[in-house]
């Protein structure tokens, strides 16, 4: 991408960055549809959280660049800057969903306090998550994409992906309707932190979600949330 090519995309940011207290620089990847699917839920419980997005230029590798490295040095999105605490910047989506949580779930609609045991519980299933179901459907994803055909690593890695969206079907066969939370569950950025891995699982070569009908229903409850069916595109470029 061109200085000019930059500055012109630039340039809208740089003049509403104060507009709003949150900046996420997001594209809606599974990993961008996790923090924007709970920034909008969050709205929707407290109307005074805005947020301004940045939509990541994936396709040039804009998210490489010195101005995106100096936010995160990893290169990945999601980053989440926040502008009413001296621009305090946060990466790697699970650390955004605890922070958010954490700082503007006031009324802990979606979490719980850290002293608790349904807390340490929303760190298990987002460790589980973090460490499993999306990395391991992350390189599915790669080598059924890949201009080399392995066999042996689709087969291992959708092996991989279905063992897991097992573990999530036996949690959720218990009786409960979210991961976390006393009897049934409430939904929580446990729930958010994978579900939308399981949402892209026909792009992973899983068809239907049928072999495990808790996680199909615990999949369909949360899409049908208006809160989590907006986060689904924002960040999304022309």
């Amino acid at each position: 991408m061109s200085f000019l090519s930059r500055l012109t995309r630039l340039l809208p940011h740089l003049s509403t960055t104060m507009s709003k207290p949150l900046m996420l620089y997001t594209v809606p990847t599974p990993n961008g549809i996790k923090v924007s699917s709970f920034l909008e839920e969050l709205k929707i419980v407290y109307p005074s959280i805005h947020y301004d997005v940045y939509a990541i230029d994936m396709a040039n590798d804009e998210q490489k660049e010195p101005w995106f490295i100096k936010l995160n040095p990893n290169g990945r999105i999601p980053v989440l800057v926040d502008q009413s605490r001296d621009n305090f910047t946060i990466f790697e989506t699970a650390a955004i969903l605890l922070y958010l949580q954490q700082h503007y779930d006031t009324e802990n609609k979606f979490g719980w306090d850290p002293k608790t045991d349904e807390y340490s519980e929303t760190l298990q299933w987002i460790f589980f998550a973090h460490g499993g179901v999306g990395p391991m459907q992350g390189q599915l994803n790669h080598f059924r994409g890949a201009p080399e055909d392995i066999p042996y690593a689709k087969k291992r890695y959708l092996n991989e992906v279905k063992r897991l969206y097992g573990v999530l079907e036996i949690r959720l066969s218990q009786g409960r309707d979210w991961l976390v939370g006393p009897g049934r569950g409430m939904y929580s950025i446990a729930d958010i932190n994978v579900l939308p891995w399981v949402r892209i699982h026909a792009y992973s070569g899983i068809d239907s979600l049928d072999e495990w009908p808790n996680v199909k229903r615990w999949y369909e409850t949360a899409s049908a949330r208006p809160g989590f069916s907006a986060g689904t595109t924002v960040g999304k470029r022309s």
